[in-house]
């Protein structure tokens, strides 16, 4: 269609390096907000905020090159129009690095009670206030281009696990009518802002084969600066995953960044990292955190149990933030056990610091050669409960 060359291309990817014994890749995305070395990990900041930590923190300890907002929650609240008078929501929040917004598809899955699905688009009702709304593909890129993230996603519907398969069949396809919609009213929408937004369709299909074969196929064909998986990490098994990531990584193009979405664990990463995906988000660090669940090399740690009660040895001996360094388990057990809110900010900002340092890490063995080795280490190590 001339809707899918007629579109600027924004996001500059260079792949620098590929792992000669998996798929796994280095490379780096450029944008008007700055340089976004891949693998990435992005926090999740759904209503302007990665909860419980400061701009500044994130900036100087966990130093994430690019962060996630999302189109359905800005959209209630604050609402665009208080983001368009901040001048967008980079502005708004104080944060002159990345920003990609989800379009809003995953939180309607997650709203099956309160929506309903049709060709045009997606009626729901507010969790906030119970008012009703109506998400088209149109109305998406004009919320997402009042937002003003750096990289904007396509309105999709995420079908749930399990699916069946002639539902996940129309749902694609109109997953697939609707990026047509994106994409031609994009073309002819133009930036709100005095810089450039970069769009990216999402693959679906469920984890049937044959369906994500066909969806990566046409999502390839859309010659869009970035592609995403969706539809994945749902409840499905993690070997359905892999299979699902590895046949469309095999399909989208090799010169643009690869986005699964909403994954996951640390093991999921690595292995997804393998596997050829360069983008990754997931609130688990910091839904995690809040639950005192903390995420090291050598395994997770429940900072709840008795166990740690008189452990003074530093909360990570890496020390990959300065929380790491500063205080004790023994410490961090007391202010879960006392239900202060500096436990969970703690908590927070190691485990966004341990994601970060892990994405960069594999980078590093990537550029260096041995990938495999050290993630086959690195998994092992993880997957125990310390």
């Amino acid at each position: 269609m001339i809707i899918f060359a007629t579109l600027n291309k924004k996001v500059q990817f260079t792949l620098e390096h590929t792992d000669a014994q998996s798929k796994a890749r280095a490379g780096k995305m450029v944008t008007d907000h700055g340089v976004i070395e891949t693998p990435i990990f992005m926090p999740v900041g759904t209503v302007a905020s990665v909860k419980g930590v400061h701009q500044r923190e994130l900036k100087e300890e966990i130093n994430p090159d690019i962060i996630l907002g999302n189109t359905y929650h800005l959209f209630l609240r604050p609402k665009t129009q208080i983001l368009q008078q901040a001048g967008g929501l980079h502005k708004f929040m104080g944060w002159d690095r990345n920003i990609l917004t989800d379009s809003g598809g995953y939180q309607v899955y997650s709203l099956s009670a309160n929506r309903k699905i049709k060709e045009e688009g997606v009626k729901f009702k507010s969790h906030i206030d119970g008012s009703m709304h109506m998400f088209t593909p149109e109305k998406v890129m004009e919320i997402q281009r009042v937002i003003g993230a750096d990289i904007i996603m396509a309105f999709d519907e995420c079908t749930p696990y399990p699916c069946e398969y002639n539902y996940a069949k129309r749902s694609m396809h109109m997953t697939h009518r609707w990026l047509d919609r994106c994409m031609a009213h994009l073309d002819k929408t133009p930036f709100t802002y005095d810089f450039s937004q970069s769009f990216f369709p999402i693959v679906q299909g469920s984890t049937y084969k044959d369906l994500r074969i066909q969806s990566a196929e046409y999502i390839a064909n859309a010659g869009a600066e970035g592609n995403a998986i969706g539809g994945l990490s749902v409840g499905e098994p993690a070997e359905e995953m892999y299979a699902m990531t590895e046949v469309v990584c095999d399909i989208l193009p090799k010169d643009k960044p690869r986005y699964l979405m909403g994954v996951g664990t640390p093991i999921n990463i690595l292995e997804n990292i393998a596997l050829g995906i360069d983008m990754f988000d997931c609130v688990m660090p910091t839904r995690n955190a809040r639950n005192g669940m903390l995420f090291t090399a050598h395994g997770t740690i429940n900072i709840k149990n008795k166990k740690w009660e008189d452990d003074f040895s530093p909360i990570d001996e890496m020390g990959t933030t300065f929380v790491d360094k500063e205080y004790s388990k023994a410490y961090l057990r007391h202010l879960f056990a006392a239900n202060e809110y500096l436990g969970k900010q703690i908590a927070t900002i190691h485990n966004l610091g341990f994601y970060l340092w892990l994405v960069r890490e594999a980078r590093k063995h990537i550029l260096a050669g041995d990938f495999t080795s050290w993630k086959n280490i690195m998994v092992k190590q993880m997957d125990k409960r310390l």
